[in-house]
């Protein structure tokens, strides 16, 4: 299974449109591109595995894997980029600015039934990021 990420860059968060076989599953807010600096920048685009992973702070939650200079980056809810993530990827309803949304738990509920229901047939899972092709993508 491959998910797509396309993403959306502004100064004050990355935005994007996380897609399954074409069809859109949910949006995404990060912080923005900051050369991959720990705790302050999204993480390179390129292809990652996914995978279930369980921690106190977030319960069951997803893991991407490998990512360069970088460890413990996650799939997890979040409606705001820059207050409550740290280089992970938050999945939301509805985007509302840059790095900027809401419904988050809505989302990931969703992204994380059909990410594990992949997982636990034994089946791997992917993650593709790369940069948005249509322009910017205008929210509301």
């Amino acid at each position: 299974m491959e998910l797509e990420l396309e993403r959306y860059y502004y100064p004050e968060g990355t935005n994007g449109i996380l897609r399954y076989g074409g069809l859109k599953v949910c949006y995404t807010i990060e912080l923005p591109w900051k050369g991959n600096e720990r705790n302050v920048s999204c993480i390179p685009e390129g292809r990652y595995a996914l995978a279930k992973r369980y921690s106190e702070r977030f319960k069951w939650h997803i893991e991407i894997r490998d990512v360069a200079g970088r460890s413990d980056i996650l799939f997890h809810p979040a409606n705001y980029a820059l207050r409550e993530l740290r280089g992970c990827i938050a999945p939301v309803s509805e985007l509302s600015g840059a790095g900027k949304g809401s419904g988050s738990l809505k989302a990931f509920g969703l992204l994380k039934r059909l990410v594990y229901k992949r997982i636990n047939a034994k089946e791997d899972v992917f993650l593709i990021i790369k940069c948005g092709t249509h322009g910017k993508y205008e929210y509301h």
